[in-house]
């Protein structure tokens, strides 16, 4: 159930308005959805110039995916300007666009390996990469970091490149997990909706800048019991109902008061 005041439930919507005559409402709604999440990477300052992606795969096909045009920064992406390209990364949508096939590597290696990734997030993000190049990783700090304990995956640095071979470690490190750590390199989540794969990127992403903010501030850190641990990770880790759809209403309509243009 979505929250009351969800701005999808008005069918005069500022979401809907733009929609063309010949999109189906599911595959706008998806647009809207992805369009979004890049703006609100954006406002977090995860984005790397024009590098770095977010993809959705388009509801009811499995061979067709939405991602930013090569060239765009995060914050001129619009429902409308969101590229179709296939499980290559190669353009579908007959507008001349260009796409990044390279970019898209890692995400169609995770989309087509996981049923229920069907947002896949990659970013660069400052303190995530610095938690990645330290030996322990993330540690259990914050409620945020325990949400992950002993369910993240680490992937180790192999350079530019991401062949497929690098792709099938990189896809057994990760397992049936959400959130992985690329070492030295990134980040990467994934979601059954949007809004779950933003939420477990939010929640690492402060979790590593909490970490590296305690270590700047002290040598002795302190951390919870393992069992407390335990217990608190059992209770934050993801169950059969996508995580987000709150947090993910309340973008929407922050997003509507601020960035209208997003869903245009």
């Amino acid at each position: 159930m979505l929250h009351p005041i969800d701005p999808r439930l008005d069918p005069s919507s500022e979401l809907y308005a733009a929609r063309p005559s010949t999109m189906s409402q599911p595959e706008w709604q998806a647009r809207v959805d992805l369009a979004a999440c890049y703006r609100m990477a954006a406002l977090h300052e995860w984005d790397d110039h024009i590098y770095t992606h977010i993809s959705l795969r388009v509801p009811d096909r499995q061979d067709a995916y939405l991602m930013n045009a090569f060239g765009f920064r995060f914050e001129e992406i619009t429902a409308s300007n969101l590229l179709l390209v296939n499980t290559q990364g190669e353009v579908i949508d007959d507008t001349g666009r260009k796409g990044n096939p390279t970019g898209f590597a890692i995400h169609s290696a995770v989309h087509s390996a996981r049923a229920d990734a069907q947002c896949v997030i990659h970013l660069h993000n400052d303190a995530i990469i610095a938690a990645s190049a330290l030996p322990h990783g993330l540690l259990p700090l914050s409620q945020h970091a325990m949400r992950f304990w002993n369910d993240i995956g680490y992937h180790d640095y192999e350079g530019l490149a991401l062949n497929a071979h690098e792709q099938e470690r990189l896809l057994a490190a990760m397992g049936s997990k959400q959130a992985m750590f690329l070492r030295n390199h990134g980040s990467l989540t994934c979601g059954r909706t949007v809004g779950e794969a933003y939420i477990t990127m939010f929640d690492l992403d402060k979790a590593c800048r909490i970490q590296l903010t305690a270590m700047a501030a002290s040598e002795a850190l302190r951390t919870p019991t393992q069992d407390v641990v335990n217990h608190t990770q059992a209770l934050l880790a993801p169950d059969d109902t996508p995580s987000g759809e709150l947090e993910w209403a309340a973008i929407l309509r922050k997003l509507l008061r601020e960035q209208p243009d997003f869903a245009s």
